[in-house]
């Protein structure tokens, strides 16, 4: 099987912006890659004139909401470092018992790498809350030169979203068949290590695994 590996375009973010636009991308690609009924659900950006669609699933809102708390925790222990977050959907597959372990098989047939450049500007106040606005007062010395790489950024993710819908558009081929009634396929999101190295060896083995499984106890 051949895993597919999509670079998203590099973002520059500040720190408040990051809850925003991972939730726009990631939900972006499970959306696109569910297979059965789902509940649309379209979500305004508070920061950005852009709308996005989820799947109504809070399961998968719950999901995506911890791994994009976890990386910004990362974030503020590693400031002036790029990052980047893997979504991978895979199949499981069981793997002959030995005597010691109970080894399943992750086939992983798809990854999206979504690339962010955290810009180390004052810390703007952002509420965690789903539902809440987000407060941000930049400063008036400032606010131009906001304004400014804002648009810049809503530009570049617009880019990023249209980047997916071409890539969902144009790789079919490698997509698994699944059974009748699932949803949505397997999927796990990598965020940073609290080694870097770790998390970059980690990377590596994933670029490099294009068809072999990892193996998980």
């Amino acid at each position: 099987m051949n895993c597919e590996v999509c670079q998203l375009k590099e973002l520059e973010v500040e720190h408040y912006e990051i809850r925003e636009v991972l939730r726009c991308i990631l939900h972006t690609i499970i959306f696109h890659r569910a297979l059965g009924l789902v509940r649309p659900k379209d979500i305004d950006l508070e920061l950005f004139e852009i709308t996005y669609v989820q799947c109504g699933d809070l399961e998968v809102e719950k999901k995506i909401d911890e791994k994009i708390e976890q990386f910004i925790s990362w974030v503020e222990k590693h400031p002036n470092k790029k990052s980047q977050i893997c979504l991978s959907f895979y199949e499981v597959k069981n793997k002959q018992p030995s005597w010691f372990t109970n080894k399943i098989e992750r086939l992983y047939w798809e990854q999206w790498y979504v690339n962010l450049n955290v810009a180390q500007l004052p810390k703007a106040h952002s509420n965690k809350s789903h539902h809440s606005k987000v407060v941000f007062d930049p400063g008036e010395s400032a606010s131009e030169e906001r304004s400014v790489r804002r648009a810049a950024l809503e530009a570049s993710l617009r880019d990023v979203l249209f980047q997916i819908i071409k890539f969902v558009n144009e790789k079919k081929d490698h997509v698994p068949s699944i059974s009748e009634g699932v949803i949505y396929f397997p999927y796990e999101i990598t965020i940073p290590s609290s080694s870097d190295s770790a998390f970059g060896m980690d990377m590596i083995k994933r670029m490099l695994q294009t068809g072999h499984p990892t193996m998980l106890s």
